[in-house]
């Protein structure tokens, strides 16, 4: 059996770590220059690197039934979690009547619906050289902004903005990662990172809403002639943090090296802790360093929780579809109830 790399289960799990965190923070986003520095810092490459590395392992979408197994691992899980999250948000905001549009995914489902529709782009796109098809991706990422009508519907906007990044991860190979491990692209890495956080710290007028990638340029407010060369200055940016990020990404095995596989399951379970805690008054407390750094620690042991082995067991069955993982789970169950020792009267 072929071992994991250890290299890129660790870049996953830092970098689902960075997408709780980054969610988290967001409703401190205007408290101080500082916390908005580093909300825009880590959505310069978290998501970005996130679909990179997603694209690289897309190599084999040629396969046979390969496209019916994105689809399934995909959109079930898309259109069961659209469902409960409407549920959720029903519950939670107190609303008046239950609404649930399959079109407009609800907050960060939107990446396995673009996921999905990348996996379906590289058909076309990888019957050209990769200078043609990376060319012609961009420039339909930095055209498709004046399009008003392309934004959070089937997460239309995010999937023209971010598919360059996933043909380049699909272009990219292990030699090119690995080459990234020099000790003079490691210094430079770190170097960039602290540049970028001290940029956005120094002019706090730009536009986060340049990363997320989900609006027209009208709707962000941009110039009509100069839009799509900020939306290609943001693309430089972004690649070079991506980059930045894979250079510090360490390749020795570590405790949570192996929850790396399990991050599709923090990416779908922790919205609801991120939209009640935006909602209870216990945000109210997080308004110092101290609670920042207790944050960054609840960040991290939720990662570490969401990614276990009993959660991923429990969820498994919803979140993969899989009657014989039900099956699994039922039966285990059964030999722990049979099993158990009687308690004495």
């Amino acid at each position: 059996m072929k071992e994991r790399d250890y290299y890129f289960d660790n870049g996953k799990f830092i970098l689902i770590f960075f997408v709780v965190f980054g969610h988290f923070i967001q409703s401190f986003k205007g408290d101080s220059e500082a916390v908005y520095s580093l909300y825009k810092t880590i959505y310069t490459f978290h998501m970005p690197a996130f679909i990179l590395v997603s694209g690289y392992f897309a190599k084999g979408f040629y396969k046979k039934g390969y496209i019916g197994k994105i689809a399934k691992k995909l959109i079930i899980p898309y259109l069961i979690f659209q469902f409960i999250y409407s549920v959720f948000y029903y519950i939670l905001y107190s609303k008046s009547t239950f609404t649930m549009d399959v079109l407009d995914p609800h907050w960060s489902l939107w990446f396995l619906i673009s996921l999905f529709f990348w996996n379906i782009m590289l058909i076309l796109f990888a019957r050209f050289k990769a200078i043609y098809s990376l060319s012609i991706a961009l420039l339909i990422g930095l055209g498709i902004g004046y399009l008003d009508w392309v934004s959070n519907y089937l997460s239309l906007s995010r999937t023209f903005v971010f598919f360059p990044f996933f043909l380049l991860g699909y272009y990219m190979k292990k030699e090119y990662f690995y080459k990234l491990f020099e000790a003079r692209f490691r210094l430079t890495a770190i170097i960039i990172f602290a540049f970028v956080f001290v940029g956005f710290y120094l002019f706090p007028n730009i536009n986060y809403e340049w990363l997320l990638g989900s609006k027209p340029y009208e709707e962000i407010g941009a110039a009509y002639i100069t839009s799509p060369f900020i939306r290609l200055g943001f693309y430089c940016l972004s690649f070079m943090m991506v980059m930045s990020f894979y250079c510090l990404i360490p390749r020795k095995k570590y405790f949570f090296t192996n929850l790396g596989k399990n991050t599709l399951y923090v990416y779908l379970l922790h919205g609801f802790f991120v939209r009640t805690f935006r909602e209870s008054q216990v945000q109210e407390y997080f308004h110092s360093l101290e609670m920042f750094l207790v944050l960054a620690i609840g960040t991290l042991l939720m990662t570490l929780l969401l990614s276990s082995k009993p959660v991923t067991l429990l969820t498994q069955p919803i979140i993969e579809l899989s009657t014989a993982k039900i099956r699994q789970v039922l039966n285990r169950a059964s030999s722990f109830t049979k099993n158990r020792k009687p308690l004495n009267d």
